[in-house]
């Protein structure tokens, strides 16, 4: 149950490049100073809830409201998100040779993605601050869950999408009552639409980094795979990639609960591995020197809708989250993936989207690099579930 008194420790926002302090209680996009991200910020010192406390909080995301933007519990707009399962692989660690390997199911999130924490944060927000309409650009599921939170909170919501994006994401659209706008194109071409459509500034845009709260929903994921694997970490997660909002939320919770006591300061913290498609790999070319930043990087489409973000704004921080946790990036082909989504059906009983295949098949190709080691613990990221998906698979399972 959510409590009726106001709990946020949210002090301000940062730049996330020189780190100048902007205002958290009126509308923010990117900073003002150097046009890049911000990041929520909140009082840690002396005044954080204790472990304790989340003993008797419901099993949402929301049992870390005062870690949360959120000021007055009733703007909590919640379709019950969050506080996903940890589910051991065991039979596929059994076949390939994993001694500890998990997966956090975020496909059990309301609206059948991670998207729903993300996105259940930003328009809480945005109704906080009194908006009246939102808009988005989307690769599908992001779209989905902005509509879904919309009609909950009785604001307008627009969305736009690849025209190839799968039927079952527009369809959900059009049922929650978002206006669906489809064009050829990859995300980037939807946000330069958003841009043309928001001249006036009329919709909050709640594209992926280019305002703070939907990684603010995002970083709960590390939150709960610290509680829920008793404050012992995982010596590394395999996050799949495209905008990277969880990648970058889960490292702030890291550093957040550090300096909540929550996590010991000799508590070594898990390598993040950015996994992303073949067909669109920008951090990892990045990241590999092949290209000195994304900006011109032209993708094409994948099986993994998610992954399909061919020049992010976040990838920076992305990248400090790769060098400082001794992490790595990975690209799969869209045949590895499907054998990746393959492979958890037929041992697991885990329906995952394609970018959990991708996840999948990316640590069968580190364990065979070398880079994994057979005695650690690995916790993978499925991101969505592959119900929506099933455009992309038909008739392409592996026997």
């Amino acid at each position: 149950m959510i409590s009726t008194t106001t709990s946020s420790l949210l002090t301000d926002l940062r730049c996330s490049q020189c780190g100048l302090a902007h205002n958290a209680f009126v509308r923010q996009t990117l900073s003002t100073c150097c046009q890049a991200p911000l990041l929520a910020m909140y009082n840690l010192d002396n005044n954080g809830p204790q472990q304790a406390d989340l003993a008797t909080r419901a099993k949402s995301l929301w049992r870390y409201e005062e870690l949360l933007p959120v000021i007055q519990p009733g703007n909590q707009i919640t379709l019950g998100e969050g506080f996903t399962p940890i589910l051991r692989l065991k039979r596929l660690a059994d076949l390939f040779g994993f001694g500890h390997l998990s997966l956090k199911d975020e496909g059990l999130n309301p609206t059948g993605s991670f998207k729903a924490r993300g996105l259940c944060m930003a328009i809480s927000k945005a109704k906080e601050n009194g908006e009246q309409a939102c808009i988005i650009p989307t690769a599908g599921n992001a779209g989905v869950a902005m509509a879904a939170y919309c009609a909950r909170a009785g604001l307008e919501a627009v969305v736009v999408m690849p025209r190839h994006t799968p039927d079952a994401f527009k369809e959900e659209c059009i049922g929650y009552n978002a206006n669906l706008i489809q064009l050829d194109g990859l995300i980037n071409d939807c946000a330069a639409k958003v841009h043309e459509l928001n001249r006036d500034g009329r919709y909050f845009d709640v594209s992926t980094l280019k305002e703070p709260y939907r990684l603010e929903g995002k970083k709960t994921m590390g939150y709960e795979i610290a509680e829920q694997l008793n404050w012992d970490l995982p010596d590394v997660i395999m996050y799949p990639t495209g905008g990277g909002t969880g990648l970058i939320g889960i490292w702030k919770a890291f550093h957040e609960m550090k300096a909540l006591g929550w996590l010991s300061k000799e508590q070594r913290l898990p390598r993040m591995v950015a996994v992303q498609a073949e067909n669109c790999a920008p951090v990892v070319d990045t990241y590999l020197g092949k290209q000195p930043n994304s900006k011109q990087y032209v993708g094409k489409p994948t099986l993994a809708n998610g992954l399909a973000v061919p020049r992010p704004i976040g990838e920076p921080l992305m990248l400090n989250v790769l060098r400082e946790s001794g992490g790595t990036a990975i690209a799969v082909s869209e045949e590895d993936m499907l054998e990746g989504v393959s492979d958890l059906c037929r041992y697991e009983g885990i329906f995952a989207a394609p970018e959990g295949g991708a996840i999948w098949a990316a640590t069968k190709k580190l364990m065979h690099q070398g880079w994994l080691q057979p005695n650690e613990h690995i916790v993978l990221l499925n991101t969505g579930s592959g119900q929506k998906y099933l455009d992309n698979v038909k008739g392409k399972w592996h026997r």
